[in-house]
């Protein structure tokens, strides 16, 4: 699912007008074309497969883990009828098994209602997911922006973004949370897009 292209084009237009670097990225990178999806479920067990692994390792799992439960899909009914035996056998750890089986039984008594996410300020919503084994705070940041939607997500503890941010804006080191937020400043309140751009500016956007 696509982003309003009119929010889209208002959000281009604030961060050239705002930042000569960012319109810089945004001339050499092109088009944004993130999409979102509204798969919750699977969205949030792809994040805790994909953790601390390569891009090109978690989608190898993840596809194994779908021939798994095919031709059903994977929900929360699918991952707690699966032993951790099972999910190991498509390479999920016993760690991260677990992780996926806490998510699910979440989910599936209700206590973590999904579809009700979107209706929660974004503090609320990380409030809510870090409260499941595995999700940490960059995980449910990755919720908001590419599952809900959400515009204004600056995950400033991201090892791609702040690997950006330190080579785009010439700083010596990698730039913590008190370097990071002035910079981002001038992007608000479109935050999320201009780390998009900058995750395309180091090819790091592969796991969403």
């Amino acid at each position: 699912m696509s982003f309003d292209p009119k929010v889209v084009r208002r959000a281009v237009r604030h961060l050239r007008a705002s930042d000569p670097v960012m319109c810089d990225v945004i001339d050499r990178m092109g088009p944004f074309t993130m999409r979102r999806s509204r798969r919750y479920f699977q969205s949030l067990s792809r994040a805790i497969v994909g953790q601390q692994i390569s891009g090109k390792a978690a989608a190898s799992i993840w596809t194994r883990l779908q021939d798994s439960v095919r031709p059903r899909h994977i929900t929360a009914e699918t991952i707690v009828a699966m032993s951790v035996d099972e999910l190991r056998s498509t390479g999920i750890s016993p760690q991260k098994a677990s992780y996926l089986h806490d998510l699910a039984a979440r989910v599936q008594s209700g206590s973590l209602q999904l579809n009700r996410l979107s209706q929660h300020t974004d503090d609320r919503v990380i409030e809510q997911l870090v409260e499941v084994k595995g999700i940490g705070v960059w995980t449910a940041q990755m919720f908001l922006m590419f599952s809900l939607g959400r515009l204004d997500v600056f995950p400033h503890g991201d090892l791609g973004i702040r690997t950006a941010i330190r080579d785009l804006y010439g700083l010596d080191e990698l730039p913590d949370q008190k370097t990071a937020e002035p910079i981002a400043e001038p992007w608000r309140p479109y935050a999320t897009i201009a780390s998009w751009y900058l995750w395309r500016s180091t090819d790091e956007d592969d796991s969403w």
